[in-house]
């Protein structure tokens, strides 16, 4: 079975419809796709739709942008409620928060490059959450940089002048949230340096305490020593590891089943208790 648990579409900041992403899924021939977009589990519908036609297996979640003394951390939560109405409080005070803080990166750059508002609005989707990519990709359509890739690299990385900060739920806090909704919570890329300041250790034993469930060790953005830091530290803790593209469409150059996760930690997670099952093909 190949099997690839974290894609975004245009939801969130990738670059496929729902129906496009399961649809790219079922020609590369994947047996099952998770659908993570960030903070929002907007294009559930139309993926299961999608997945049912084609045959497709599909696991509904989204991913939770948390942050924990300044460090970003993310959070991938499968099967859950998406009207649990805790989780939603606190989906719509970081995604109300997001869009503030696009805003104010937005009007740091216009002193130094064409870029507005209005072009960054260019660049969302319908109900879509306004962040960086959507950024990114406005200084690509307005031919500052060539691809997200520079856009982050020379305007939009983690430090850089134009930065600015948002709220964003305390990752223990958000493992809790995710498995009172009926979820089973995954940390994303948890060692991937190159996004910026990771956190220690021990936040990672305070959530895998508080019921988290893997490790996302196989990942792009994982160096080898990364990846066996992710698969020992999982062992002492007692987690699972998954693995995934992290796929957004043209938006980055990871193809789905870049990554890959093992069916028997597939099942492992199915048989958690959720709220919800996955759509099997």
């Amino acid at each position: 079975m190949i099997i690839d648990l974290h894609a975004h579409t245009l939801a969130s900041d990738g670059t496929d419809t729902p129906a496009q992403l399961v649809a790219q899924a079922d020609a590369d021939g994947l047996d099952v796709v998770a659908l993570t977009d960030h903070d929002t589990s907007a294009g559930w519908s139309e993926a299961i739709d999608a997945a049912e036609r084609l045959g497709v297996g599909l696991l509904p979640g989204i991913e939770i942008s948390c942050s924990w003394k300044g460090i970003s951390v993310h959070l991938l939560g499968y099967l859950l409620d998406p009207a649990d109405s805790a989780l939603l409080a606190e989906l719509e005070a970081a995604r109300s928060s997001r869009d503030d803080r696009a805003r104010r990166i937005v009007e740091k750059l216009a002193v130094d490059v064409p870029i507005t508002w209005a072009q960054v609005e260019e660049q969302v989707g319908p109900g879509a959450t306004i962040g960086r990519p959507h950024i990114a990709d406005a200084l690509v359509a307005a031919d500052v940089v060539p691809d997200r890739t520079a856009a982050f690299d020379e305007y939009l990385y983690t430090g850089s002048p134009y930065y600015a900060s948002h709220y964003a739920p305390d990752p223990v806090e958000a493992v809790r949230l995710v498995r009172a909704a009926g979820g089973v919570p995954v940390m994303a890329h948890p060692f991937a340096a190159k996004r910026g300041r990771l956190v220690p250790d021990s936040v990672i034993e305070d959530m895998a305490r508080a019921g988290l469930f893997a490790l996302e060790g196989d990942h792009p953005d994982h160096d080898a020593g990364q990846r066996a830091k992710a698969i020992s530290l999982a062992a002492d803790l007692g987690l699972f590891v998954t693995g995934s593209s992290d796929y957004h469409g043209s938006g980055k150059p990871w193809r789905l089943a870049a990554c890959t996760t093992d069916p028997d930690v597939l099942e492992a997670l199915l048989a958690e208790p959720t709220h919800r099952g996955i759509v099997r093909p």
